[in-house]
């Protein structure tokens, strides 16, 4: 318990110290694995809302509630980060009615919040919370009905920085309704991240094997359907490998995967899970 209670405020301090700086210094590879997960929409398996859901467009005089979408699409978007620092929420939430964010830094949820509402959304939208849903018990505040139910529950390139990964899945598919849907993108088994690296200690897992993402996918009672798809992604940082969470894993001599000159590319994956209706 202490030790999980410790990792959480170490992730919680290094983050709400990336928070200012963040997007401008990872924007061009979190924009890759946009990109990447735009294209698997159907890899990813939900009933998105399109353009063709909203008849606005047949009747000017149609209200926005009259034109609003017949049905739900919610995306929880947990280690949500600044919002372009969490993929999902860039990737998916234009096919979705309601995208809540959920971070451990209040600094990350602040400028998420910002990004939203500069983009002329409203917190019925669009809207992140602090909180944790690993601790034992999870966050009071997060115990809202507004916090179950969801479509979607998503997860970028945080399941590394977890204590207990398979508790995070299972954390995560109490929070989805029947059918829902559960993607993690991480990274497969890469070198271990230098001690010297200012984000060393908030790293607990040097990747995971595809087996064990299925059976953290299958124990959390979301294992229907289960899918997971390599992505290579470019990363451009000199010598260095940064994954887009703030620092770096290894010299890129020591890195799986192909590189050159500055340029590496990391094996990340995306994996897709249903819950049980």
């Amino acid at each position: 318990m202490a030790s999980e209670q410790n990792k959480s405020l170490r992730n919680k301090e290094f983050f709400d110290n990336e928070a200012a700086s963040y997007d401008a210094r990872h924007e061009k590879t979190l924009n890759q694995l946009v990109e990447e997960i735009r294209s698997r929409l159907d890899f990813i398996g939900v009933d998105w809302v399109d353009g063709s859901d909203d008849d606005s467009g047949e009747d000017e005089d149609v209200t926005k509630e009259e034109s609003a979408p017949k049905r739900e699409v919610r995306l929880l978007d947990y280690a949500c980060g600044t919002g372009l620092a969490n993929t999902h929420h860039q990737a998916l939430a234009p096919y979705t009615t309601q995208c809540i964010g959920i971070d451990l830094s209040g600094n990350m949820v602040a400028t998420y919040n910002t990004r939203a509402a500069n983009q002329g959304l409203t917190p019925s939208e669009m809207h992140a919370y602090q909180g944790n849903l690993l601790s034992t018990p999870p966050s009071p505040s997060l115990a809202a009905p507004a916090f179950t139910n969801f479509t979607l529950a998503a997860v970028g390139l945080g399941f590394h920085h977890f204590d207990d990964p398979a508790l995070a899945a299972r954390r995560l598919v109490e929070r989805l309704a029947p059918g829902g849907v559960l993607v993690v993108i991480d990274f497969l088994p890469h070198a271990k991240i230098e001690s010297t690296h200012a984000a060393s200690h908030t790293v607990t897992r040097h990747g995971f094997e595809e087996e064990e993402v299925r059976g953290m996918f299958e124990d959390a009672g979301a294992g229907e359907g289960f899918r997971l798809e390599e992505v290579g992604i470019v990363f451009n940082r000199g010598v260095k490998e940064d994954h887009g969470h703030g620092h770096e894993h290894g010299e890129a001599g020591h890195s799986h995967g192909s590189h050159s000159g500055g340029e590496v590319r990391r094996r990340i994956f995306i994996a897709r899970g249903a819950k049980g209706v």
